[in-house]
């Protein structure tokens, strides 16, 4: 079954591909794949039961790319899409994530220079090849070459982005689960302990009689461009993605260890074996092996074997853990559940939002959240932007939306942009009008620590900005943080009661796990939210809940996981009413 992130997914391929095939990010079909794309990560049903003409008729999605869509449910495959990873090989591809290259200059240091990766751009750029283009010259070197460097993207440094790698593991997940005489099946490593970016993927599958099964599967798999090895216990493949799966078979009564086992850090896991020496045991991806030794078949059984409660797998890490669980001191931590509310939205209203008003209220409710604030781009934002008018119309269509429902209690809000000077959009009179309103950075990136920090700090101070959204306007594995002094952003935002977001997009999770560490010990509150662009983003919350207990932050320091009344209390004291 094709899931409808995985068609999504071969679509943003698509358009990734015709970006460098055209040389224009803004060619027709590279937006038409693109809006595709939101399209079906909006959808209520599964794409594969709509036919080509149902497709065709939804918003965003015209006849040609429908026949995609349906080729890919029907066959596991796009002709054109294996055609265009033909001439661009995920290497290539990868050229565009490095800050200041465009496809047409890909396509430029591919045909002029033969440079078809980062390496190979790293060598050219050092040896004066790339300078010497035409169009480039040597200050463009050197911001590619810090770029390069910042962001960790050669081959020996790199890294995958979290946003690749856990949808990817997540679709390899479900599809392994129905291989028959397959039983548990997970993903472990550094993307299960939900780091911000992974070496490769681990997959465990338990099984007495599959094994060999799995492996074909694997092998076989329309995600694999290529086996690196295989074995009767392992397989490692690399995906069209670039990214290195490890499949790993194991019998049932051994999969808690493994799990164990090929999950924690290093560090965490040689913590585990000391305490399983001190009581005579070893401890290994079997099991704890010795005569007088409990047998453990899950998780659980391995931590309480060795007296210790069920640590979660984002906290396994050594930074603390094993300290708090043996004092009790470990939760609780942040559920999805526990998040009552989500506070950064937006509506097509929006330019770059792709559903309406009604439909993501809709969904907000259908999934349990008590609050919602709605919070469209504001004028500044170039492009998405909404000006006084429509924002003051959208109010009345929320307000009324409101009194019909009765089931979810809806803010109405802005996401303002912070200007170089600390400015916001819209005059103090009008923001004082509003509900809820999140600043954010977007623009004028790369300045200095004391430019960035003022701005931010204007921003926290003033008295209607009620959260600061994704504090360093990072992209992981894209774009670097901007810089900033952390210290005296959170000090301030401690003493005027600004939260602090926690962005729960995977290209973002932003503020990172060391920013919301320190910003509890400063005393900072925080807000859990989604930044859903489409109803599909309301799901984000699990990766914001994941983000938190990662940082091990205490539930209480989340404004959003107060019930709605105990909400309305904390903003009403925060905006003074």
């Amino acid at each position: 079954m094709a899931t409808n992130d995985e068609v999504a997914d071969r679509l943003a391929e698509l358009a990734s591909l015709t970006e460098l095939e055209e040389g224009d990010p803004n060619a027709f079909r590279v937006r038409a794949y693109l809006n595709a794309e939101r399209a079906v990560r909006g959808l209520t049903r599964p794409a594969e039961e709509s036919s080509a003409t149902e497709l065709a008729e939804l918003r965003g999605i015209g006849a040609g790319i429908a026949e995609r869509i349906r080729e890919y449910v029907d066959t596991g495959r796009i002709a054109k899409l294996d055609e265009l990873r033909e001439r661009h090989p995920a290497a290539k591809r990868a050229l565009l994530d490095v800050p200041g290259l465009g496809p047409k200059t890909v396509q430029q240091l591919d045909d002029e220079l033969g440079v078809r990766d980062v390496d190979a751009l790293a060598e050219a750029l050092e040896d004066g090849r790339v300078a010497g283009l035409a169009g480039m010259g040597e200050r463009s070197a050197a911001k590619l070459r810090e770029a390069i460097s910042e962001l960790g993207l050669t081959s020996k440094q790199r890294r995958i982005p979290i946003a690749v790698a856990l949808p990817l593991a997540e679709r390899l997940v479900e599809r392994l689960k129905a291989v028959p005489g397959v039983g548990e099946v997970a993903y472990a490593g550094s993307l299960r302990r939900f780091c911000e970016d992974v070496g490769d993927i681990d997959l465990l599958v338990a099984t007495d009689d599959a094994g060999e099964r799995v492996h074909e599967w694997l092998r076989a798999s329309s995600e694999v461009q290529r086996v690196i090895g295989s074995g009767s216990t392992k397989t490692s493949v690399v995906t069209h993605d670039g990214v290195q799966v490890d499949l790993r078979a194991v019998p049932p009564a051994r999969f808690g260890a493994a799990l164990v086992y090929f999950t924690g850090s290093k560090a965490h896991n040689i913590r585990l074996r000391q305490r399983a020496q001190q009581r005579g045991w070893s401890l290994n991806e079997y099991g704890l092996a010795s005569s007088d030794a409990p047998a453990v078949t899950t998780e659980e059984a391995v931590y309480a074997a060795l007296d210790l409660p069920w640590i979660a797998p984002e906290c396994r890490e050594d930074t603390g853990e094993i300290e708090a669980a043996e004092a009790g001191r470990l939760g609780p931590l942040t559920r999805t559940e526990d998040l009552r509310g989500d506070l950064h939205d937006h509506t097509d209203l929006s330019g770059d939002g792709v559903d309406s008003l009604a439909d993501l209220v809709d969904a907000a409710a259908a999934r349990g959240l008590e609050y919602l604030a709605i919070t469209d781009h504001a004028e500044g934002l170039r492009m998405n932007g909404v000006d006084r008018d429509a924002m003051l119309a959208q109010r009345d269509d929320l307000r009324r939306l409101q009194e019909e429902r009765g089931d979810i209690a809806l803010l109405h809000g802005a996401e303002l942009n912070i200007g170089l000077d600390g400015s916001l959009d819209y005059d103090d009179g009008f923001l004082a009008t509003f509900d809820w309103l999140v600043a954010s950075v977007h623009s004028h990136l790369d300045r200095t620590v004391e430019e960035q920090t003022e701005r931010v700090l204007a921003a926290i101070r003033h008295p209607s900005v009620t959260a600061i959204g994704h504090l360093s306007a990072r992209l992981i594995g894209r774009r670097p943080p901007i810089r900033l002094d952390v210290e005296r952003v959170l000090d301030a935002a401690a003493d005027t009661g600004t939260a602090i977001e926690v962005n729960a997009a995977l290209q973002r999770l932003d503020a990172s796990v060391e920013v919301i560490r320190e910003g509890e010990r400063r005393g900072v509150e925080f807000v859990v939210s989604t930044d859903a662009h489409a109803v599909a983003d309301l799901d984000r919350l699990r990766f914001g809940a994941a983000q938190v207990r990662r940082a091990r932050l205490d539930p209480a320091c989340i404004v959003n996981t107060r019930p709605w009344e105990g909400f309305r209390a904390w903003l009403d004291e925060r905006r003074g009413g």
